[in-house]
């Protein structure tokens, strides 16, 4: 006799099966171990169905929400880890769904870190724009600082620009690419507009000098004022006579001399 089990029947039966042979297994603390991980699966599947309810399986929405949580989980880990030992099944520990589903989204860590590289340069997008919108007055002093405070607020930024952005990119999809430099073309015009509004005896060609200086100098910004107790050590040991300054010190230096020549 033939008949149609539905969807729920099947995973039900599914699941069942796995439990029973979990059960069945021996020796040596292997039973703990996989039931202890097949419960975190079927967390992890629960909520992963939960999402779907809500949003429909591979709607916008749910795309983007996956997405934003991956790169979240890659910010999370590179507070404590640095780029080398972040692997996608890292990634995958700290989402609520299976390591294997975030390739659906991005196809290798380097894309997951362009794609956080990318919402990086969105944010400081965001901070230039209100700048450029103030209806004050400013000198280019104040110009400097104002830029200035932007990039201090975006360590992370900074911190990613210092990375190997070569791989990085090399390792990307074309149209994961396309986007990121999206963004980072965005905060070029933003700096451009910045200036222009506020220092008017600035030409186009003077504007453009400042920011083909400006953007590659932001790239030894954090490694000049990130500072390990290991590195500090290694610079006295040298005989190396560097003062140490933040992030708004040096930067606001570098604007005030650029936009100073001008």
């Amino acid at each position: 006799m033939h008949f149609v089990m539905k969807k729920e029947q099947i995973a039900k039966y599914v699941l069942a099966r796995r439990r029973n042979k979990l059960r069945n297994a021996s020796c040596h603390g292997v039973v703990t171990n996989c039931e202890t991980r097949f419960d975190t699966e079927k967390e992890q599947s629960a909520l992963e169905n939960r999402e779907e309810r809500i949003m429909p399986k591979g709607s916008p929405e749910l795309t983007a929400a996956r997405k934003e949580e991956i790169v979240n989980a890659c910010e999370q880990l590179y507070q404590t880890m640095s780029f080398k030992d972040i692997t996608l099944k890292e990634i995958g520990k700290v989402t609520s769904f299976t390591r294997t589903s975030i390739y659906n989204y991005f196809q290798t860590k380097e894309e997951i870190f362009l794609a956080l590289f990318e919402r990086e340069y969105d944010r400081w997008n965001e901070e230039l724009q209100e700048v450029s919108k103030t209806d004050e007055t400013l000198t280019k002093k104040e110009v400097a600082e104002r830029i200035a405070q932007t990039i201090a607020n975006r360590q992370q930024l900074l911190k990613l620009l210092a990375m190997n952005n070569y791989d990085m990119e090399a390792n990307s999809r074309p149209e994961r690419l396309v986007s990121f430099k999206r963004a980072y073309g965005e905060s070029m015009k933003n700096v451009s507009s910045i200036l222009k509004k506020f220092c008017p005896d600035m030409s186009a060609q003077d504007i453009r000098d400042v920011v083909y200086v400006f953007f590659p100098f932001m790239f030894g910004i954090y490694p000049y004022t990130s500072v390990t107790d290991k590195q500090r050590q290694a610079m006295e040991q040298a005989n190396v006579d560097y003062v140490y300054k933040s992030i708004l010190e040096i930067t606001t230096n570098c604007l005030m001399q650029l936009l100073e020549s001008k």
